[in-house]
């Protein structure tokens, strides 16, 4: 009886086991679908708000991030020379961005352009939420209980990565980070 009862709860632990890692498997599919050339370029001619990254070029590369952050490796395969501190370079940054690096091996930043006042950061940050949106598609959700002026949280409900889109003043200019990360209790492909 115990014996019976110990194989139905591992046969149930390995189909749940399964039924997360094909969803890791259709979220990723999904993203590397969605980084395909092509992709976005209606929105190559839309201007954007002063010095914000045009999402078309972007868009690619942070999928291909969300994609390398869910492998076994993480960001290893993009990892350059180390910086100050716990940072390291990244061989892939998002084109339209500015010192992007790595924190750790779960942790991806990259900072917008400079832009000249609040008013400019504000506007930027709100094209930047919409653009990343679009580009992530609909599994990623902004988590308004963690989200404030000047800060929202991205959700991916497909798999255990985050991102935050937040304005910083630097000096007398503003920029907008944005930073991919993976939460905890990360799923690892076998």
């Amino acid at each position: 009886m115990l014996l019976e009862s110990a194989k139905r709860t591992h046969a149930s632990t390995r189909t749940a086991k399964r039924s997360r890692v094909a969803s890791l498997i259709l979220t990723m599919a999904t993203l590397l679908a969605q980084s395909q050339p092509g992709r976005g370029a209606e929105k190559a001619g839309r201007a954007a708000a002063e010095n914000a990254a045009d999402p078309a070029a972007y868009c690619p590369a942070l999928q291909r991030i969300l994609v390398l952050a869910l492998t076994k490796e993480k960001f290893a395969e993009i990892a350059g020379r180390p910086r100050e501190g716990s940072y390291v370079e990244t061989t892939l940054p998002l084109p339209g961005w500015a010192d992007c690096s790595l924190y750790g091996s779960r942790t991806y930043t990259c900072d917008s352009a400079e832009l000249a006042d609040l008013g400019a950061a504000r506007k930027a940050e709100a094209v930047t939420l919409r653009d990343l949106k679009a580009c992530v598609g609909p599994s990623w959700v902004e988590d308004v209980a963690r989200s404030s002026p000047g800060y929202a949280v991205l959700r991916s409900a497909n798999a255990p990565l985050s991102m935050t889109i937040s304005r910083h003043q630097t000096g007398d200019a503003y920029v907008v980070r944005l930073i991919v990360f993976l939460r905890g209790g990360a799923i690892t492909p076998e």
